[in-house]
This record gives C-alpha cells, structure tokens and sequence, in this order.
C-alpha cells in the first residue's frame, strides 16, 4: 500500500471515529415546548393570564424539579391571534423542534388553529392538545389517534350545565317543561353543544332554545330581546371575548336575572366580570380549572417563582385567576403525559409517538394531584387509546363582584349517554375521510406503540 493510500485511509477511518461520535455529542438533552400564543388581537386580554401560568409552571418544573425527571425544558414564543392562518404558520415553525429538541406535544390554544391543524398533525405524529376546545369526536381515539380533547369536551360541558340545573330543580326530573336558552358565539365551537342539548333535551323534556350571535357580539339587543320573549328559566351563555361582558350587561338592562345565567368555560373568567360592574355579581359559570390562589400549586410558586423575580406576570392581581390557573393546568397536564411516556421510554426527550404513548397512559388519581400541588384545581384524569377525554367534569362557581367563589365539588357529565353521539361523528369523519380506525383492543388501551 502506497503511503498517499495510507495517509488518505487514515484520515478517512478518522472522520469515521469523529463520526460515530456526534450522536452521542448531538443527542438532544431538553425537551422542546412551543407556545401557541395570543398576547395581541381582541383575544389578549385572555391569553396573557394563561401563558403566565404556563411558563411560570414551566420554570418551576425546571428550576424546583430540575426538569422531568432531568429533562430540561425549553419554550418559545409564536403570535397567533387566535387565528387559523397565523396558528397553522406558527405550528409548520416549531414542528421539527427547537436547535435540536424534539416536541412531544402541541397545545394550538385556539379553536380555529385546532381544526385546521388536525390532519397536517396527524401526518406528523405530533399529538394536539385541545383542553377544553377542539373536535369533541377526537375523543374516539380509535378515528383520531392523534387528537386529544382532555378533560372536557363541548359534549360533557353541556351535560354537566344540565346536571347543575337540575341539581338546582330538584332533580333531573324536574327538568321537564323548563325552557333552557343557550346563546352562543356563531361559530363551529359555539355551536358544538347543540347536538348533546337536543339529545338531553328529548330525554328530559325540557324546551331546547338557540340563539346565536354573531362574532364579534358588540351588539347583543335583538338577542336579549328575544330572551325577554320566550323567558327562559335558565341560560347556558357560551360566548368568547367581548361577546361575554356585552351578554351579561344585556341581560340586566333587559330584565333577566345573572344568577340563573351559568356561562362555559370559555365565559368563566376574571376577564369576563370585571367589565360588567356591579351588575355581574351573582353571574355563573362552569370551569375545569377554578379560580383561586389557595391551592397548593401556589402556595409552590409564590415561594419559589413570583417571590424570586422569575414570573411571567405583568399584573399580580392575575395570579390565581381563572386563566393563570387554566394555563397551570395545561402545563401540568402536559408535563405529566411526558413523564408518564418517559417512564416507558426512558427518561430523555421523547418524540410525538412517545408523547402520544404517554397522553394515552396518563393516570391522575387524587394521590398523585396532591403531589404535584393540583388536588381540588385539576380533575382525575384516566385516558386511553379509546378514550382521549378521560374526565368529563367541571364546577361551578358565581362571581360575588370581587373574585369568583366555588358553589359545587366535581360535576360530572353523562358521558356514557353521550358517547354513541361521539362515536357516531367520529365514525362518520372517518367515511368521509376514509379512515380506517385503529383497533385499541378489547379494553379501549391499546399497549403497543
């Protein structure tokens, strides 16, 4: 072998080394959380609390705990505006991770960038997390294996606010010949609730009226006035942003009484009251995550994250509010389906499968909420390959003109009479789409990745 054959031989084995050498230089040590965020446009007011209480969360997983089981965590920022359009731009941005760590689960934080984020997810391997919001048929993981409506869907945030209004009568039935008005935002997420409102409507007998509003809900008179026509004896208000004060402050110059107004989760903020004044006191409204700074969650980060500099609190007077809590409980969720994936996978950074693997195995029991702080702020959570909302409860809590104050524990939906509605609509996405839906095996957990 001549000695320029050797050299270059030698020099390629050396590269060879140095090589086999960067994966293990390269591999990714943190995990990767993108921010889907609103902090401009008619909704800021809204999200700003809610991202304060994710990333302070977040800071507290890694400067308290050290990360997840060691992982660090990293995060960034993208605008939405609660837009479709700008949501879809901000997932193609941050799908492939951040200088090298991966993402295991994407929060849209928007109905619209929900939806039309679905398929492109799915072809990803990236799971969606849509708390609160989102497809209600995405809770048949079997259609959307990669859709996740946690919590509480539209469908059993309807069939909770029947269970607290008959609660309230006397009894589910006592409901018959009650007339329940629902007014809502025109919107695929305000008109989500019709079909389970019919359904429990022909169960229980009472009178099911609708009446929309058109975005932005500025003007709410003729609305109102036709509340005043038909007199009601409940309403369940599911409107967003501004739409929420103009109702409430409608509603009293028209005549009907607050407390017998119970609004959805996405009416059921500080936000939401303040503007109304003093004719908001009594008003209602459902919530997966109530407001309230008494929980031990924090009492955790007041010590270790407000009282040290590090919030991501503007105004202190959000902490605890019910959007700074909702943010807590998304975080929370997330950064627990991670550790339940990474006690599977080993604790690194894991990838969409593996969160998927670990959204779909996630257990919160009371043990371990009171672990992690969150006992009586976040409901028992059990999901599974077949079930990808996994609670289906929500309190109720009335705003005293000051701060909100919980009427009732856990009120939990009906969710087994509305589950054939739920695998009807998945089953009837999946013809349209042709989807052929996974088999989760006999006892709705698939174990296998």
């Amino acid at each position: 072998m001549t000695r320029p054959v050797q050299r270059t031989l030698a020099a390629v084995l050396a590269v060879l080394g140095l090589a086999q050498s960067l994966p293990t230089q390269a591999a990714a040590t943190e995990q990767f959380f993108p921010l889907a965020t609103y902090r401009v446009g008619a909704y800021a007011s809204s999200g700003i609390p809610v991202w304060a209480g994710m990333i302070d969360y977040l800071r507290y997983i890694n400067d308290v705990e050290g990360g997840i089981n060691g992982v660090k965590l990293v995060w960034r920022e993208c605008e939405t505006e609660w837009t479709a359009e700008k949501g879809i731009e901000c997932y193609e941005r941050f799908k492939q991770g951040l200088d090298g760590a991966p993402v295991a689960l994407y929060q849209p934080n928007g109905a619209p960038a929900a939806y039309a984020l679905a398929s492109k997810a799915e072809a990803d391997r990236t799971p969606l997390i849509t708390l609160g919001y989102g497809r209600t048929e995405a809770t048949d993981g079997r259609v959307f294996p990669y859709n996740f409506p946690v919590m509480l869907t539209f469908y059993s945030e309807a069939s909770a606010f029947i269970n607290y209004v008959a609660e309230r009568e006397g009894g589910l039935d006592k409901l018959r010949g009650k007339k329940i008005a629902t007014v809502y935002h025109d919107s695929a997420y305000g008109r989500e609730t019709q079909a389970p409102l019919a359904l429990l409507a022909e169960r229980y007998g009472f009178e099911n009226i609708q009446i929309p509003v058109a975005d932005p809900g500025n003007e709410q008179a003729a609305q109102w006035r036709q509340v005043r026509q038909v007199q009601p004896d409940w309403i369940f208000l599911r409107t967003w942003g501004v739409s929420t004060p103009v109702a409430i402050k409608t509603a009293a110059r028209f005549g009907f009484p607050v407390d017998h107004i119970v609004g959805d989760i996405w009416a059921s903020s500080d936000e939401d009251v303040l503007p109304t004044g003093a004719v908001g006191k009594g008003y209602l409204a459902l919530t997966p995550y109530p407001g309230g700074a008494n929980f031990d969650i924090h009492q955790r980060l007041k010590k270790y994250i407000l009282e040290a500099g590090k919030s991501d609190l503007k105004d202190p007077r959000s902490f605890g509010s019910v959007y700074y809590n909702s943010g807590l409980v998304n975080a929370a969720i997330a950064v627990e389906a991670i550790r339940t994936a990474q006690g599977h996978f080993g604790h690194r950074p894991l990838t969409g499968e593996e969160g998927r693997w670990g959204l779909e195995h996630l257990r919160l029991d009371d043990a371990r909420l009171k672990a992690i702080g969150f006992l009586g702020l976040l409901q028992p959570l059990a999901l599974s390959c077949r079930d990808h909302e996994g609670g289906g409860a929500a309190k109720v809590q009335q705003w005293d003109g000051q701060r909100w104050n919980l009427l009732t524990d856990w009120i939990q939906a009906d969710r087994p009479l509305l589950r054939p509605l739920i695998d009807a609509k998945a089953a009837a996405y999946a013809k349209e789409q042709g989807v052929v839906p996974r088999d989760c095996g006999p006892d709705g957990a698939e174990a296998a990745l």
